[in-house]
């Protein structure tokens, strides 16, 4: 049998608009991340989107709205209770999170702050509160080099973040603490989305955090459609931090990425067959079926842009990712789907840094199947699971 793919690229916090129960979430009706970085950047070039039907889906200042797409767009609500990157890709992937996950607003628990300074022998933690990640390793870089303590903090959203500089400790002992601080927040049931590590060195002077070298120590998730593809013989491809979202779960091959543009070209090199598989397997010697999934996740736009309100550099990552779009398409076969959405918001526009709670856009092309233009709103980002069913069972 033929090669059948499927390729996901998740553009990360890129929302189209606030959600009805965006109060809820501590976030405001006006909350938009597209509209607005279009806006501040007075209109976008993303020819490649845009064709595809990406203006189609709200008005977005130069991203025209074609009356003939290429491709199917659709805006998807989410069904599962966050605004997160866990909850977000798990719903992508078929499994909806009906119970919120912890957030801590007061910081962590005191006795698990001391379970963790027990079992790491860390010594002690500094902040242990909601903190950006930038100003916490500015605010606390000089007593961390005085105590070598962690410093350990946490957002709206449900993360136990601890950054360290790694010319002080070494990587490896940041990502073991990490490990550490997951099992015992598995353990003691703390319900808490990721463990993040957030390594960082000085810099010209200033406390800059190495974005390659960023780890996420998700919570597991239950069965999703990743489990079921690779569960009947294909080969699921993650590209960037899937691997982490997922616990390396449902995953078959996996590389780490540390910017946009190299996830990007490795996504291009996917669509090639120019990936060496074989070095990025988890298993050596596997047989495959003609399935395969490709999964990449692109964080710039979330994790540099987003959350550092820079809604400058939130368009030029976006045009950024639409010249990496043509080139996909012109190397994708007809059994070649394409699939390109977001998980959650990160309005740079609006007052705080957290995500938002917003619907997203989903861009589905293929160079067999007719366009259908907008479907308008749909309920639930597992949506494209039913897309992906579909494509794979033709």
């Amino acid at each position: 049998m033929e090669e059948k793919r499927a390729i996901i690229m998740v553009i990360d916090s890129m929302g189209i608009g606030a959600m009805s129960d965006c109060k809820d979430f501590g976030d405001i009706p006006e909350c938009n991340t597209l509209k607005h970085v279009c806006e501040f950047n007075h209109g976008l070039n993303a020819p490649n989107m845009e064709a595809i039907g990406l203006g189609l889906l709200g008005d977005f200042e130069g991203i025209k709205k074609v009356q003939n797409p290429t491709g199917t767009v659709a805006t998807l609500v989410e069904k599962s209770k966050g605004k997160d990157t866990t909850t977000g890709h798990w719903e992508i992937a078929g499994l909806v999170s009906e119970k919120p996950f912890a957030t801590y607003p007061d910081g962590f628990p005191r006795e698990l702050i001391a379970k963790f300074i027990e079992e790491t022998g860390c010594g002690g933690v500094l902040a242990n509160c909601p903190a950006s990640g930038t100003a916490i390793i500015t605010e606390l870089n000089c007593e961390h080099h005085a105590t070598k303590f962690p410093i350990v903090y946490t957002s709206a959203d449900s993360v136990f973040q601890i950054a360290l500089d790694t010319d002080l400790i070494e990587l490896e002992t940041l990502y073991e603490w990490c490990r550490i601080a997951r099992r015992l927040l598995d353990e003691g049931g703390y319900n808490t989305a990721r463990v993040i590590a957030r390594p960082y060195k000085i810099i010209d002077g200033k406390p800059t955090r190495i974005s390659k070298d960023r780890r996420d120590f998700s919570m597991a998730p239950k069965h999703t459609y990743l489990n079921e593809l690779k569960d009947g013989g294909a080969k699921v491809v993650a590209i960037g931090k899937i691997e982490d979202i997922f616990s390396k779960s449902g995953i078959t091959h996996a590389i780490h990425t540390g910017s946009n543009k190299e996830g990007l070209e490795l996504t291009l090199k996917a669509v090639k067959n120019e990936l060496p598989l074989e070095e990025i397997a988890y298993e050596s010697g596997n047989r495959y079926n003609e399935k395969t999934l490709i999964f990449t996740n692109l964080v710039d736009t979330d994790m540099l842009y987003g959350h550092r309100n820079d809604a400058a550099g939130y368009g030029k990552a976006i045009e950024e990712i639409d010249t990496y779009v043509k080139p996909i398409i012109d190397s994708m076969t007809e059994n070649d789907l394409l699939i390109i959405t977001a998980d959650h918001g990160c309005d740079p526009c609006v007052e705080g840094t957290d995500h938002t709670r917003e619907k997203v856009p989903v861009l589905f092309y293929s160079k067999k199947l007719k366009p259908s233009g907008n479907l308008g709103e749909l309920q639930g980002f597992d949506t494209i699971v039913d897309y992906l069913k579909d494509w794979f069972s033709k």
